[in-house]
């Protein structure tokens, strides 16, 4: 069984994919710029996700107004691991901070929010172990908008192939088109960040 925290996700030696949903009109300009464009927000916070299936049971698979689109985001993963060395988990504890009030002053000024969610199964199902979500607020939304994209894919088409797959009891047709994921490295100094250690 896999680590309580860990990260699972799709990357090679550059990159990482996350995994976000929106509606078309933020999906369709993306696509075509392979960038984030208008009407996508600078100034709202937006979380980002390694987990394909956790997306999947946020989103219902892409059946959520407002989350029709799914698209697979390449990140550098120096991004994404500036993200986790500025990120502040989205609740207290003792081992990243020595009080509650501490912790308050952190999460008030940090520019990268971290919490850990249950996994989900092919079905949904809330799993024993954990996954990671990360929210960039405005203060570097920017950086990730224009440094941090390498390019944008659009995975509402394969969505809507396992869904339609699970639909018809044919889940070990579906669990063959997820997106593979494994185990992400991090240094100790990360992993203890964020409570992987």
């Amino acid at each position: 069984m896999p680590a309580e925290h860990e990260i699972r996700a799709d990357y090679d030696r550059e990159s990482i994919i996350i995994y976000q949903a929106y509606p078309s009109a933020i999906a369709d300009p993306a696509l075509k710029a392979q960038k984030f464009v208008p009407p996508f927000s600078l100034a709202r916070m937006t979380w980002i996700k390694p987990s394909f299936l956790w997306l999947m049971h946020r989103s219902n698979w892409a059946q959520k107004s407002g989350q029709e689109r799914i698209l697979a985001v390449r990140v550098k993963r120096t991004g994404w691991e500036k993200a986790l060395g500025l990120s502040v988990l989205t609740h207290f504890d003792l081992r990243l901070s020595p009080s509650p009030e501490a912790w308050n002053r952190e999460f008030a000024n940090a520019h990268v929010h971290l919490q850990w969610d249950p996994e989900r199964s092919l079905r949904g199902a809330g799993l024993q172990y954990y996954s990671i979500q990360v929210g960039l607020s405005r203060h570097i939304i920017r950086e990730y908008v224009d440094n941090w994209v390498t390019s944008i894919e659009d995975y509402t088409p394969r969505v809507r192939k396992i869904s339609d797959l699970l639909k018809r009891g044919a889940a070990e047709q579906a669990k063959r088109q997820l997106p593979p994921e494994r185990v992400y490295p991090l240094s100790p100094e990360l992993a203890r960040r964020i409570l992987a250690a």
